[in-house]
């Protein structure tokens, strides 16, 4: 918005990524929603919201997984930008997450500026036709609609089918990372580490 950079640094250009080494157009291209202006903020709380719903939610204590999704939502498209010519990506991983979301919630009823009343599995398809209203292309939205539906296939429909089994798998690397360990119920703390500062011993006598 200050201009600082252009739109055009940011784009996604596959002809400049392998033949330029220009990397950061694969993550930049997500990150910009156009001028500031109603649709930009219309995305930046979507965006916040269902993302921050996730992450409090079904994706509670799974931060590794969290961020999984998002680089497996983010594959996917930019595989599908080499072939369809999509310059931003960022609008179809919104309606990514609030896929998701929503497939995940679905008997939670939804109010739509106050005219429109549906339960939440429907709430991308209005999205998408609110963005054909203020003309808008809808195959970033088709594409977001259409990733989602395949992580939510892979992660939640697929593995309790009769012989389904579990295909998206989080890399150990990233639960690493991101997810804390979980604590040893049968270790004992040295007594400088305990709370208290008082030796084993002495707890148990007073216990």
């Amino acid at each position: 918005q200050l201009e600082f950079i252009t739109p055009f640094q940011l784009y996604f250009n596959p002809d400049l990524i392998f033949r330029k080494f220009q990397i950061w157009r694969l993550i930049t291209n997500f990150l910009f929603f156009g001028p500031l202006g109603f649709s930009f903020f219309f995305n930046m709380i979507f965006l916040y919201r269902y993302c921050r719903m996730l992450e409090e939610g079904s994706f509670r204590g799974r931060t590794a997984d969290f961020v999984f999704m998002f680089l497996f939502g983010g594959f996917l498209m930019t595989l599908f930008g080499l072939f369809a010519s999509l310059f931003f990506l960022g609008q179809a991983f919104t309606i990514m997450l609030v896929y998701v979301w929503s497939r995940r919630n679905p008997y939670i009823r939804m109010n739509f500026f106050g005219l429109l009343n549906f339960q939440a599995p429907f709430l991308p398809w209005v999205l998408m036709g609110f963005s054909l209203l203020l003309g808008n292309s809808i195959i970033i939205d088709l594409l977001g609609i259409a990733v989602g539906h395949i992580y939510y296939f892979l992660e939640d429909v697929f593995p309790n089918q009769p012989g389904g089994k579990k295909l998206l798998l989080t890399p150990g690397f990233l639960k690493m990372v991101f997810d804390t360990p979980e604590e040893d119920p049968n270790y004992n703390p040295l007594p400088e580490d305990r709370p208290d500062h008082q030796p084993r011993g002495q707890d148990q006598n007073e216990q």
